[in-house]
């Protein structure tokens, strides 16, 4: 893709060979020596969510919100932001409304859904965070790419960079995981919200429960090829996306059964005008063993979160947006 980031241009990729040569191996992750603040922060609406601040080791170089995936408890990214910090990132991890310790006792009846978690919940995430002294920057997790698109406030953020996100459509997937994503949509997930009243992913052992309103959501926008963007009545939602403007780069790796390159390629066509860059990452050639749709934020995924912080440093001391991650 050119750095204008025009809508007639095609993204510009990046291979896992010259992404993340073998050779250059970080230092052991260690855990972070840095102060962890636990604290309540409220929603544009007043609710109250889960968050956890992530203070930076000497003096702050910027501030980062980790945007997590659906379902994906806060904890899942404190080895990340463990890391961030101690490169000198302010880290802030949170719970969507409805997810883990922003959880009420019981999903029957909630009525939060995706675009609570975006217009809502992340978008307080990023007031809490912007602050003018320091960029701030946004680290996205399928979902959490998504999400940035649907901020009123996206302005705020100087640069995305998302891993795992796509368009979640069943045809963009290999066949095995394309029937295993059709009984879920189709029998599973029907049965277990009938008997529920939302979608018990606990009870199988699979993660966090989830709203009914957020599995209806998801599982009627994974009916498209282009996710939300070819629904109809998303219209105004999705015009929001041509807003944006700053640089993101899209990671997935081609283990990623859910959202494999091709799926990320769709999905972020939406942001038409803003300039970003997509990678692909073999996990085999580049020495990562497997990523799936999870790996990216476990221990050994460390020289992604290298890469990806090495591409905010650039950001912020360039003079200009757009220039490529590597």
């Amino acid at each position: 893709m050119s750095p204008s980031g025009t809508a007639s241009s095609l993204p510009r990729r990046w291979r896992s060979a010259d992404a993340e040569p073998r050779s250059a191996q970080p230092a052991p992750w260690a855990p972070c020596a840095g102060a962890t603040e636990t604290f309540t922060l409220n929603a544009a609406d007043g609710y109250p969510l889960a968050a956890t601040r992530y203070r930076a080791v000497g003096a702050e170089r910027a501030r980062l919100v980790l945007a997590g995936a659906t379902g994906v408890p806060q904890g899942f990214y404190r080895r990340f932001a463990e890391y961030a910090a101690q490169r000198g990132f302010t880290v802030l991890t949170f719970d969507y409304r409805g997810i883990g310790r922003s959880a009420p006792p019981s999903l029957r009846g909630f009525e939060g859904d995706f675009l609570d978690w975006g217009r809502l919940d992340l978008a307080a995430a990023v007031d809490e965070m912007a602050d003018g002294g320091v960029p701030l920057f946004m680290v996205g997790h399928s979902y959490g790419g998504h999400a940035f698109g649907l901020l009123p406030n996206h302005c705020k953020v100087d640069a995305l960079y998302t891993f795992a996100t796509g368009a979640g459509w069943h045809g963009w997937m290999p066949l095995l995981e394309r029937l295993r994503v059709l009984f879920m949509w189709r029998v599973l997930g029907p049965l277990m919200t009938k008997r529920h009243g939302f979608l018990g992913w606990s009870r199988l052992g699979m993660g966090e429960d989830l709203p009914l309103r957020v599995y209806s959501q998801w599982r009627h926008w994974c009916g498209f090829p282009r996710y939300f963007f070819d629904d109809p009545r998303m219209g105004d939602v999705t015009d929001r996306f041509r807003e944006v403007r700053a640089p993101i780069v899209a990671l997935n790796a081609t283990d990623d059964r859910w959202a494999p390159p091709a799926s990320r390629d769709a999905f972020m066509a939406g942001y038409r005008n803003a300039p970003w860059f997509g990678i692909d990452i073999d996990p085999a050639r580049s020495g990562l063993r497997k990523l799936g749709h999870m790996g990216y934020f476990r221990a050994h995924a460390e020289p992604l979160w290298r890469m990806a912080l090495d591409w905010f440093d650039g950001i912020g001391k360039a003079p200009q947006r757009g220039h490529p991650p590597v």
